[in-house]
This record gives C-alpha cells, sequence and structure tokens, in this order.
C-alpha cells in the first residue's frame, strides 16, 4: 500500500482533492443544518474538510458528496485553524471506505 509521507506517520494514500461536500453534526438527535463545504484531501478512510465552525475531536459528522449525494459517517480525529474563519477537520470514515468516485478516480492513477 502506498505510504503518504509526513510527520505523522499515516499509512494510507491522501489525495489532495477538493471535493463539495456537505458537512454536518451528528449527535443523539437529528443531524445539524449542513455546511456546503469541500476537502482539503481524501483517504480510502477518511477526509480534511474545511469548516466554519471548530469541532471536538470525538464527534460525529455527516459528510455527504454535493454531486453523488453518497453520505459517509465519521468521526473528528483532529481540528485545527486554517484561517481567522475556518478549520481543518480531519475525518475518519466509519463503518467501509469513502466511494466518492472524484476520489476514487484520483486515487487509481
Amino acid at each position: 500500500m502506498p505510504v503518504a509521507h509526513g510527520l505523522n506517520g499515516r499509512m494510507n494514500k491522501h489525495v489532495a482533492i477538493a471535493i463539495v461536500v456537505h458537512l454536518a453534526r451528528i449527535q443523539d438527535g437529528p443531524e445539524d443544518t449542513p455546511e456546503l463545504t469541500h476537502t482539503e484531501n481524501v483517504s480510502a478512510h477518511g477526509a480534511c474538510v474545511v469548516s466554519r465552525r471548530p469541532w471536538h475531536r470525538g464527534e460525529l459528522a455527516q459528510v455527504t458528496s454535493f454531486g453523488e449525494q453518497i453520505r459517509l459517517r465519521a468521526k473528528v480525529i483532529h481540528c485545527r485553524r486554517f484561517s481567522a474563519d475556518r478549520y481543518v477537520v480531519g475525518l475518519t470514515v466509519q463503518g467501509h471506505e469513502v466511494t466518492w468516485l472524484t476520489f476514487r478516480s484520483f486515487a487509481t492513477s
């Protein structure tokens, strides 16, 4: 399996690609109003998504690809400030792999 080189030792191939997604927080009740945003990078098991609000480690999120409307349930593994009003949220997909067609076509090339 290809290795993404970096300081954190990730073993998945990360593809730097912007995919338009809806991002919503999931708690015990229904999900929040989705935020239209984009990914910074994607791997088979997760993604980094840009958000307007800070997220906490362990929070659950619903990530839906805008074009295909494929929903993935994910867990926040990190959140860092990106700019004055944006955050980069690291998500790990729960249950299965990322199946977005745009990611798959770039990951295999």
